[in-house]
């Protein structure tokens, strides 16, 4: 069993990295569309509004670097801190009754899991990482 998980390791390494990015690049490009929405969100949180452009370009840049392989070690890296940094300071509301947030807490707990693995193993065989 070992032998078919070995030969189909290179195909679930970038189909890891496609769903890794994925979430990223969604989250940047929807903050895009709404920019004043998600401002207010960020303000209302104490988190400064004009940083939204450096969180657009952390989710969408990382969210495409990751998706090629490129530098993925670094980005995933980077992306981890990211999404542990967002899970406290946007969804570690033990108060909350209907349980959202700590449920969105611990999505953003398993995807930095995921990127660490990345950040441990690469990216794999089918990156840009590989071709240099």
């Amino acid at each position: 069993m070992n032998n078919l998980f070995d030969k189909c390791s290179p195909y679930f390494n970038l189909v890891s990295r496609i769903l890794l990015a994925f979430i990223f690049i969604m989250a940047g490009y929807s903050k895009i569309g709404g920019y004043a929405g998600t401002q207010a969100y960020m303000e209302s949180t104490g988190v400064p509004g004009m940083l939204l452009p450096l969180v657009i370009m952390t989710e969408l840049g990382g969210g495409l670097l990751l998706l090629v392989g490129f530098q993925a070690r670094l980005v995933s890296f980077l992306l981890a801190g990211f999404t542990l940094l967002s899970a406290i300071v946007f969804h570690y509301q033990p108060a909350d009754e209907t349980g959202v947030q700590m449920i969105m807490l611990m999505k953003n707990l398993a995807i930095a899991g995921g990127l660490l693995l990345i950040t441990q193993y690469g990216a794999g065989a089918f990156a840009i990482d590989k071709r240099q």
